[in-house]
């Protein structure tokens, strides 16, 4: 039996028992003529079978008709199931669910604080990991669903049919180029091709290719260059120094011509992307060509389905390293909570304004919830649930009622003798 319903039986019967005790002690007490000792004893109770009757019927009218008589003002929760519901709801929303009350609370509360702890702790961050290793496993199960696989795939074409591959290319690269970022991809390439250019392996092979260049283009004049391995060292060396001399320049000069000119060809290229009705077929032919492509989409299956079987084997282990970094990232992140204030107060912050901006839709969304839950309620089952709650707290109003009731008649027993 519910603990609830075990208690107010209990009281129930105790307040009963109480009226009962009253009306047998009247009985007595008249069958004696109530002389002498028993006229005190009919006065307490005669009051006190008065005052259990009366809060009985108090108690009882809160939630059902006494006796069954549809006596005015009587079952009222049952009456004013509407009203309560609506107050219900509303007394949770401005009292409990106030913006300025939850965003208190948090400040109180202080989440990163208790993050920090939570997280520093070894076998929580297990537990953490333990429930998103548990998720990612469902996660794969339920994607291997062949209807949810069918959707998948079939969401996922409709996506890259509608992708628009020249216009993002073109704003990609338009962000590239806002505040000359895409210089630093320049000076990159420069860097690198300065590095490659300093290497011995990349000068002979420049000495090489200039060597088959007066081969292939000079035949004749190749025949009278003495000494040509040494020719062909030195004329490389010294196009590499140019070249290298060149890059440097470049590198130096914030306002070089090449930087210039590769600005140019970057936004005309981006003007294509965008505006060039053959530029955009071609990038559109070529990305159907991609995805047409069976090896490609084989390869791609193929790496999806060596990470998905790994990533199963791995969660299905007792000592899973996939948990066991994700245990390893949230120690981390405990760690450095515990010593950067400046990121505690960052995701307090944060989550006060996630509080500030969704409060409002939360706490209407809760009341009307609440209120509506409690109108489709069954009248009987609503007041048996109110009864739960408090009934059996109000079957004490019915035990002092009997007993204060018998201690007043008692009093007033005693006034009528005095003043008698």
């Amino acid at each position: 039996m519910d603990t609830r319903q075990a208690a107010l039986t209990k009281n129930k019967t105790i307040a009963g028992a109480l009226l009962v005790g009253a009306a047998l002690l009247f009985i007595v007490a008249r069958l004696n003529h109530g002389t002498g000792a028993w006229g005190w004893v009919a006065a307490f109770a005669e009051a006190a079978m008065v005052g259990a009757l009366a809060d009985w019927f108090a108690v009882v009218a809160l939630f059902r008709h006494p006796l069954g008589l549809p006596i005015p003002h009587t079952a009222i929760v049952a009456e004013k199931k509407e009203s309560i519901a609506d107050n219900m709801g509303r007394f949770i929303q401005e009292k409990f669910l106030a913006t300025e009350v939850l965003v208190e609370r948090m400040r109180q509360f202080d989440p990163a604080r208790h993050l920090c702890n939570y997280l520093l702790s070894r076998d929580n961050a297990e537990g953490l990991a333990r429930g998103i290793t548990r998720v990612i496993s469902e996660s794969i199960e339920f994607l291997e669903d062949e209807r949810v696989s069918k959707v998948v795939s079939a969401a996922l074409g409709d996506r890259i049919d509608r992708f628009d591959a020249a216009t993002s290319a073109g704003n990609l690269l338009e962000s590239l180029r806002k505040d000359n970022r895409h210089q630093v991809v320049l000076d990159e390439l420069l860097r690198r091709l300065g590095g490659w250019l300093a290497t011995p392996e990349s000068q002979e092979k420049v000495a090489l290719a200039l060597d088959n260049w007066v081969d292939a283009e000079f035949p004749l004049l190749s025949k009278f260059i003495p000494n040509r391995p040494q020719f062909s060292r030195n004329a490389g060396e010294k196009i590499v120094r140019k070249v290298s001399g060149f890059l440097d320049a470049v590198n130096a000069d914030p306002g070089h011509e090449l930087r210039h000119e590769f600005d140019r060809v970057v936004g005309d290229f981006i003007l294509k992307l965008k505006e060039d009705e053959g530029m955009r077929a071609k990038v559109a032919e070529l990305k159907q060509e991609l995805v047409n492509n069976q090896q490609l989409a084989d390869y791609a299956k193929g790496l999806v389905s060596d990470l998905k079987n790994w990533m199963v084997q791995d969660l299905g282990q007792d000592h899973s390293s996939i948990q066991r970094k994700i245990a390893d990232a949230a120690v981390a992140l405990g760690n450095t909570l515990s010593r950067s204030g400046e990121l505690s107060d960052s995701i307090n912050e944060h989550l006060e304004g996630v509080v500030r901006r969704y409060a409002g839709d939360l706490r209407s969304g809760l009341a009307k919830h609440i209120s509506g839950t409690v109108k489709e309620w069954e009248n009987e089952e609503f007041i048996n649930e109110i009864e739960l709650s408090i009934g059996s707290d109000l079957q004490f109003i019915r035990m002092n009622g009997t007993l204060v009731g018998g201690m007043i008649g008692i009093l007033l027993h005693a006034a009528s003798l005095v003043i008698g």
